[in-house]
This record gives structure tokens, sequence and C-alpha cells, in this order.
């Protein structure tokens, strides 16, 4: 390569980079998209004198993060058609539908976001209750965790037989077979300019937030094949990388087919607690009448497992019910005994959620490489003594969920995510409720929590050469750049004891995680060297917008 050929140098420097290879880092040289440097201002300057030079101004420079378990559409969605999560009460839910229905001149209604639990009420509204306020509009409101959800006679009248499905419910939200033909149903409303902008939307907040790549765990009852090759189409350029999933149990030349890495992530094993379908071993503490749903057996967890084995690609489950996580426990044995165990651990299976798990099932998993993709915000929102956990189960139960040291010390990868949009895509407050898990001995160091929502990412995709997700000479150059005011020091800086109250939330080189104090603020996102966001910028266009 001639001079003329080699690629430009973009030097970063005055700010504190995190990094392995040199703690003490102020700099950091970029070029073709792989660090190259790694030092002190001086020195950069010294031996990159033509390089661009990006001043960071006292800037944290750390990897970019990776939300492990997204759903793009429906979180966009979100950001774009009718949000329910702030809804305290079954009339507010009603009066913001209505007057939802009313500004869309009585469009389709996509809406998303309730939990009774929180209500006074204690309850959903009823259909008939839904039909009044919407004025004969199809209207399809997922529940908080998607695994039920309200909708109206019109949107029924769309698929009549679905009155014959498991889990319909002539009042009440629909679960189980019966919502998933519903939502079928409201997803073929969407038009693709909808769906274009949600997903557009979706890309453009992940890369505001730090994030350079999503997993977007799609399948037959999620979202579509129509809406993932939509979204896959978006990947890369100026948006976040998109890992694709699909959760169904197929041949395994349907991964190639589609352009996934593997037939994973939402194939349910069961469902979700608060819709009380996630399968448990006893019933359900609140409804004593079940113990969820079971949608696969031990057999068809091995069949699988050794269908993507054999082909090579990853295969993976969401389960969180403890009797789901038994059944796919006992799958994994069966689908060792055809395979062998070294086999199974190459192929970085993945578990999507994994709430209920015991100290022998998780070292069983740690044993056959397994990537636990978790959620910490479901343990913010919903653990703890008064939670919706203890809510379901009791509190024996309900706050030992979302065992993340567990894991952890049993060698599962972990890798962080949000399930956007069952929780907020929010990754500095996600590795905050990771160390500040709501039950004493369950969290994880904000080393290792950081490390899950960045490297962790990044292995769980099958990228595990031992730099990626690190800023290490070699690595690729995917950063985000972070106003943070303060970085914990080690010793007894002043600063430690100004902003540490709890030794959880201290590591030398990562910005303090107290609960309640200021998170960082985004100010670049980087992938590969590819400016996928900066606050500056994106500031200045949308003031010149409007």
């Amino acid at each position: 390569m001639t001079s003329a050929e080699k690629p430009s140098t973009t030097l970063l420097l005055g700010g504190r980079v995190h990094s392995p290879a040199d703690p003490h880092a102020t700099a950091m040289a970029v070029e073709g998209g792989v660090v190259v440097w790694l030092g002190q201002d001086s020195v950069g300057r010294a031996l990159h004198p033509d390089a661009e030079v990006v001043e960071l101004d006292g800037a944290f420079v750390a990897p970019a993060f990776v939300d492990a378990h997204v759903h793009a559409t429906s979180a966009g969605l979100l950001r774009t058609g009718l949000d329910l999560t702030g809804c305290a009460s079954v009339a507010e839910c009603l009066d913001v539908l209505a007057a939802h229905v009313r500004a869309t001149d009585g469009a389709p209604v996509w809406g998303h976001g309730w939990d009774e639990t929180g209500w006074p009420d204690k309850r959903p509204p009823t259909r008939a209750e839904i039909d009044l306020a919407c004025a004969g509009a199809p209207v399809y409101l997922s529940r908080v965790d998607v695994h039920s959800a309200l909708v109206s006679s019109a949107l029924l009248g769309r698929v009549p037989a679905v009155r014959g499905d498991d889990g319909f419910d002539p009042t009440g939200p629909l679960t189980r077979d019966a919502h998933h033909r519903v939502r079928q149903a409201a997803q073929e409303a969407i038009t693709p300019a909808q769906r274009a902008a949600a997903q557009d939307g979706f890309l453009r907040h992940a890369a505001a937030m730090g994030v350079a790549a999503v997993h977007e765990c799609a399948g037959p009852h999620i979202s579509g094949r129509d809406d993932l090759a939509a979204l896959l189409a978006r990947s890369g350029g100026q948006r976040p990388e998109v890992v694709g999933y699909w959760g169904e149990r197929a041949p395994a030349s349907l991964a190639a087919e589609l352009g996934v890495r593997g037939l994973a992530g939402d194939l349910f094993v069961d469902g979700a607690l608060g819709s009380r379908t996630a399968a448990l071993c006893s019933p359900y503490a609140d409804a004593p009448d079940t113990s969820g749903a079971l949608y696969l057996d031990a057999v068809a967890v091995a069949e699988h497992l050794v269908v993507c084995t054999e082909a090579g690609i990853q295969a993976g489950f969401h389960v969180i019910g403890d009797g789901a996580v038994a059944e796919v426990v006992a799958g994994f044995d069966l689908a060792e005994q055809r395979v062998g165990r070294a086999a199974l651990a190459g192929s970085r299976h993945r578990l999507e959620h994994l709430e209920m798990v015991t100290a022998e099932q998780a070292l069983k998993l740690g044993q056959w490489g397994v990537v636990a993709s978790v959620q910490p915000l479901f343990d913010a929102t919903w653990g703890g003594p008064d939670g919706m956990y203890a809510d379901r189960l009791g509190p024996e139960r309900g706050t030992a969920l979302n065992p993340l040291s567990r894991l952890a010390a049993a060698g599962v990868v972990l890798a962080l995510g949000s399930d956007a949009p069952v929780t907020r895509l929010d990754p500095w407050a996600s590795v905050r409720a990771a160390v500040h898990h709501r039950t004493d001995g369950a969290g994880l160091s904000p080393r290792a929590a950081f490390t899950a929502h960045t490297r962790g990412g990044w292995r769980a995709a099958g990228v595990d050469d031992g730099v990626t997700g690190t800023l290490v000479p070699g690595a690729p150059a995917t950063y985000a750049v972070w106003r943070a005011d303060e970085l914990v020091t080690a010793g007894t800086d002043s600063r430690v004891r100004r902003w540490s109250t709890d030794p959880r939330s201290r590591v030398p080189g990562l910005p303090p995680l107290d609960p309640g104090a200021e998170l960082p603020v985004c100010l670049r996102t980087v992938h590969s060297g590819r400016t996928l966001y900066d606050r500056s910028r994106d500031e200045e266009e949308t003031h010149a917008a409007s």
C-alpha cells in the first residue's frame, strides 16, 4: 500500500480512555476502522502529526454497548405510536386510548406497555371498555411483557377463528395461541411506511444511547419474515449493526436463507410471569389454578439443539419459569448424549431471560457453554419483596429471580440487553441495575456488568476474538464518547468518597453507578470507525429542521 492509499488517521485527544491496555490513556488513534494506538496526548501528537484531531475536552471514551435482545419494530412503534407505559389506572389507559383514536381518525392502533399490577384497580380494561373507547377502530394493546394483549372487537373480527384458540378470553386479555394470532393480524395492519419509520427511529435512538449493535430476536410469532428482512437491510452504514436471530424450530438451512446468526432468540419454551404464562414447577401464588404455559418439552428442545449443533449455528430459547428451565436443562442433557458436550459448548447456544435457575442448573449450563441473554432492568422494575414477581410467586420465590452472580460464577457467558420495548433501551441504567440487584448477593460487580453489556454482546453473537468489545490496539474502533463529570479512581480519592456511598458502585475507570447518580450522556457513537451518532451534529440538524 502506498502512502497515498494509507487510511487516514483520527486522533482523539484530551479525554479518558477505558482500556485494559493502558488504564491511564488520555488519547487514542484510529486507522481504517481499527484502534492502532493508545497513550498520552503529547505522544499521540508526535506519532500521528498528520491525523485528524478530535478534541475530547475531558470526555470519557469506552467500548460501545451491545443490546443483546431487542424487538426493533415494536420498540420503534412505542416511540411513534401509543405508549401506555405511564398509565396509572384503567381510566387513564382508556382516556389515552380514546385520545389517540381521535387524533388518528380511527386508524388501526398499535399500543404497548399497560401493567395492571401497579394500578389501584388491579385489573386491565375489559373488551367492552376498549370498544367504547376506540369507537370501532382495530386496536392491539400489548401488556408490558408482550405475552398478552387487550384487543378490540374490530380486530377480533379480522381473525374470527381465534375464539377457539387456547388463551382466548371473551372479555379480557388474550394469551398463548390466541394472542399470537391477533398479534399477527395487528402486524399485518402496519404499513411499510410505518414499519420503516419505527425501525429507523429505534436504530437512531439506540445509536444516541451509545449502542453500536443490537440483537434482533425475531420469529413467526414476534414480527415476521418481511419485518426481519426490512430491518436487516437497514443494518450498518450510519445505523447500528443488527445481528438477526429467528426463533423457530426449522431446518438449519433457514438461518442462511433469512440471513440470521441462528435459529434462536424468542423460540418460546414458555411465556412471561406478568401474564402468568411462564411455566412453573408449582402454581402461581396469586392464581393457584395455573402453573403457566409450556410450549416445548425436553425432547423438542433436544431435537432443536442437535439440528443447530450439527449445522454449526446457534440454537436458543426464550425461557423464564423454573418449569421451563427444567425442561431446557433436560433437553441439553438429551442433546449431549447425541452430539457430545464439546460440540454443544462450541456452538454457544443461547437462553433468553433465564430468570429462575438453581445453582446446579447454572453449573450445567456453564459446562455446556451457554450464553445467558439477561435483562437487569427486569429486576429493577419488578423485583424485590414488594414487586410484581413477589405478587405472582410469593416473596420467597419472587425475590430469587435473575440470579446474575450465580450464572457468572458458574461460567455462563452473560450478555445484557433490554428486551425493548419490554424495558427501555438504556445501557447505563441496565449496568446499574445489574450492580444494584434488589436481592442482596444476586448482582454483578460494575466491571462484570459493563463487560457483559459490551464484550459480552459480541461473544453472544459468536464474535470471540479476544479484542472485539474492548479498546486495545488491533480491536475494531467501536466506541462511544460520554460526558461523565467524574470517574471512580483507585484508592481513597476524594471523588470516590463524594460519589460512591456503596462499594458495589466503585470500580476504577468507570463512572459512579450509585442509585440516583446522574448517568453519562452520549456525545458520539462509532462502529468500526463509522460515526453512527454525533450529538452536536444531530442537535444542529434537529434545530435546522425545526
